[in-house]
């Protein structure tokens, strides 16, 4: 009996340790208390390859909070969708099993409807006007507003402007007339196209190469890089400068791992997110003029819209359609060209 009593004095004496070293290093032992200085080591998801301008902007953002906790807040960055597709990584964010993402704002709409606006087809006359909106109160409500679905926003990269291009020639809006145009899987792109006179013919972006290469669809959109880096170019020998969309990128962290930093944390990762967003625009601007030199060497025919009053014509019942949907937003793009 005296062993036995002897033994459970012991092992009382050490948990008893072991919960008093538990405690040590914690500023506050308290339920909930969030500690300060903690390390963490994150996952960011991305679908674009290791080398495209958001991408390199993903890793810049990295590198500065690398730099600014001291080595303590480390995040990998995981391209080529190593870590899923866009929708699956979504909701994996929103789970809190993947710490960060870099999505486009378009499949954005299914949870704030205000990230919708961006679908709609001239909206922004150039890339400052897009900026200025981004970045002004309106922008960052947008990003906040996701948090009632699991998700921080951080801040907006560039996706620049999607144009048409097609294996036909593209010489005016009349050139759109019957073609098949591929476009996303969005409600507004396809009425667009319509408006526009086309057929839109919504298909995963993986499809398009070969899609065009066998005659399913005539043409399609998008910015420069993608342009050629999904090789589109090699099939499709005509480009029109019309810049229908300016379609940002997203930042996104899930709210459950946000939650989780110190305030002086959250406020670290929050500003190197809008700190990586000059060196992000400035790789895409790079990109973009090495893109378009490719494109004019491998005998793309690029054709500039010196009037885009047609094209606005065309789609002006489509905005006339959601204006009422996109009321706040609309007045605040419009407010941004001042």
């Amino acid at each position: 009996m005296n062993t036995k009593k002897m033994l459970v004095a012991a092992l009382s004496v050490v948990v008893a340790g072991s919960v008093l070293l538990a405690g040590c290093g914690q500023k506050d032992s308290k339920a909930g208390e969030k500690k300060e200085g903690a390390t963490y080591k994150f996952r960011l998801a991305e679908s674009n390859p290791a080398e495209h301008p958001v991408t390199l902007g993903d890793k810049k953002f990295a590198e500065l909070v690398a730099q600014r906790s001291n080595g303590r807040i480390t995040i990998d960055v995981f391209p080529g969708a190593q870590l899923g597709e866009e929708k699956a990584v979504i909701e994996q964010v929103q789970l809190g099993a993947i710490e960060f993402t870099r999505v486009s704002a378009s499949p954005l709409g299914e949870f704030n409807k205000q990230m919708s606006v961006f679908s709609l087809p001239y909206v922004f006359d150039s890339e400052q006007h897009m900026w200025k909106f981004l970045k002004g109160e309106t922008g960052e409500k947008m990003l906040n507003d996701l948090q009632p679905s699991r998700m921080k926003g951080l801040a907006y990269y560039t996706g620049g402007a999607r144009s048409f291009y097609s294996v036909k020639p593209l010489t005016s809006i009349d050139s759109l007339k019957g073609l098949k145009i591929r476009v996303m899987q969005n409600k507004i792109n396809m009425e667009m196209v319509a408006a526009l006179g086309g057929s839109a013919t919504p298909m995963p972006a993986g499809e398009i190469f070969s899609a065009l290469q066998t005659g399913v669809i005539d043409g399609a959109e998008n910015n420069y890089p993608t342009f050629v880096a999904q090789n589109h170019y090699q099939a499709a020998k005509h480009y029109i400068l019309d810049a229908h969309l300016r379609v940002p990128e997203v930042l996104l962290m899930s709210k459950a791992t946000w939650d989780k930093l110190s305030p002086e944390d959250q406020k670290l990762i929050k500003q190197a997110a809008w700190d990586s967003v000059d060196y992000q625009r400035e790789v895409w601007a790079k990109t973009e003029k090495e893109a378009e030199a490719k494109i004019k060497e491998a005998g793309v025919t690029i054709t500039e819209v010196k009037d885009l009053k047609p094209w606005q014509a065309a789609v002006k019942p489509l905005i006339e359609k959601y204006s009422a949907d996109f009321k706040e937003s609309l007045a605040a793009i419009d407010a941004a060209r001042k």
